[in-house]
């Protein structure tokens, strides 16, 4: 029997619970409904796929998750997700560069690094996903390749410590160092294409609606999770934008559009106000509140780093541009600055990762926007900009290893300029070819898609 995950009411209803908890929605009495009736205590985990609930049960789920969503939250004033809500709550959010004076569009060799970089950085977080930090540290210790300075690799690991940490099945076989033979399909790669695909149909003016029909024309369903899948799944219903991003969706604040954000940044160099409006169009379709600051704070970074004098020490300005467009007394905001408080206190980073769990592990899923950005901006602290201990540090961190390490790979990509600036042990086994299930671009190098993204960067 087919059981698809992530769409099921019965599914749903523990990560709703959890999320009115962290936006303070007193969800208790239905939290005691839920249960009397035989609901699962915990929400549903990655991979899982129990017995179907019976009708009665996912009556209930269904009519308990509209309940919940009706909850008035004590952070909504905080924590807008519309354009104007969220400008009005940024004191020093950046102005447009002046007509005639802005930068030119980012090099094609620095877009070509970013690529690249994004396509590394997923490429090493692959095979641990889903494990958990402890794992992650056993693992690469066995091989000898801590603290991270290149890809996983099975050999000379014990098969004990195997058989209690496997990898992730899914990409072992693609993403393992014996195994890389080209960047595999995932959809930290996939996201970007469909952006640039929603700009070159569409241009800059483009609408929310707009990205839903692309996605409808050109993404698979069963390439979508999690947030994705939910608003994938309304659209289908006949809900319309932002209401797809509401609709008995829990995963709304998860990181999902963040991993949509590089385009944005990438085709608005100098302009972080431009890069995070543009993201917010997209994040809009599947997000709300930080799940939309995650996606506008990774946009804004990438266009404060998207231009020729910017250079890897410049991260911590781009970091700062960031903050700027996401509500200052956010969770998001809030998490950040303290990740990269702890990135300039500390001098070894897996201190600074112990604490950033110590905060966040037991409160937000390990997909959730607050600590996966978090980590990723304490990443690129620490590391100083530097590509090599970019990546690693986001990876080591655990989380969302794949989506972290790719978002740090594209920022530190791009700062540092040029694809001969990044160390060839990481580039060559590319082999600049990308698979993907987006129409025209399986296969597609990486050199292709920077001329691509520079071609729609340089459109008025």
């Amino acid at each position: 029997m087919l059981r698809l995950t992530w769409v099921q009411p019965e599914d749903l209803i523990g990560h709703e619970l959890r999320q009115a908890a962290q936006d303070g929605r007193e969800s208790s009495a239905i939290a005691a409904r839920w249960r009397a009736a035989g609901g699962p205590e915990a929400p549903l985990t990655a991979g899982a796929s129990p017995e179907p609930a019976s009708p009665y049960l996912r009556r209930l789920a269904a009519d308990l998750l509209d309940e919940l969503a009706d909850l008035p939250g004590a952070l909504a004033d905080d924590e807008p997700t519309d354009l104007t809500g969220i400008t009005s709550l940024c004191p020093d959010w950046p102005a447009h560069p002046a007509s005639g004076h802005g930068p030119r569009p980012a090099d094609p060799d620095a877009l070509e690094a970013a690529w690249l970089g994004r396509a590394v950085g997923c490429l090493l977080g692959k095979p641990v996903e889903k494990l958990p930090l402890s794992a992650i540290r056993h693992l690469a210790r066995a091989a000898g390749n801590w603290p991270l300075t290149t890809y996983f690799t099975a050999r000379g690991v014990p098969e004990d410590l195997l058989a209690r940490h496997p990898w992730n099945r899914r990409s072992a076989p693609t993403s393992l160092a014996e195994n890389i033979d080209g960047m595999p399909e995932d959809d930290d790669l996939n996201y970007p294409l469909l952006a640039l695909l929603v700009l070159r149909r569409h241009g800059r003016g483009f609408t929310t609606n707009d990205v839903a029909r692309v996605w409808l024309d050109e993404l698979p369903a069963g390439r979508t999770f999690t947030a994705e899948r939910i608003a994938y799944r309304n659209l289908l219903s006949g809900l319309e934008p932002p209401r797809t991003a509401r609709h008995r969706n829990p995963f709304r604040e998860w990181i999902g559009a963040l991993i949509r954000a590089d385009m944005h940044g990438w085709t608005n160099p100098g302009d972080p106000a431009a890069a995070a409006a543009q993201a917010h169009r997209d994040a809009t379709l599947t997000h709300t509140a930080n799940g939309v600051y995650a996606a506008m704070f990774t946009a804004a970074v990438i266009a404060a780093a998207a231009t020729a004098l910017a250079g890897p020490h410049a991260v911590h300005a781009c970091l700062r541009t960031g903050l700027t467009v996401v509500p200052p007394r956010s969770r998001l905001a809030r998490a950040v600055r303290q990740a990269i408080e702890l990135a300039h206190e500390h001098a070894d980073f897996a201190t600074v990762v112990d604490l950033l769990h110590a905060t966040h592990a037991a409160t937000h899923h390990w997909v959730h926007a607050v600590p996966n950005t978090a980590l990723i901006a304490a990443a690129l602290t620490h590391a100083d900009g530097d590509f090599t201990g970019s990546v690693c540090r986001a990876v080591s961190g655990g989380w969302d290893t794949d989506s972290n390490g790719a978002t740090a790979g594209s920022i530190a990509g791009l700062l540092a300029g040029s694809p001969r600036a990044l160390p060839e042990r990481w580039t060559a086994p590319l082999k600049n070819r990308l698979a993907t299930s987006v129409a025209g671009f399986d296969g597609s190098g990486f050199d292709t898609l920077a001329r691509l993204t520079h071609l729609e960067a340089s459109r008025p």
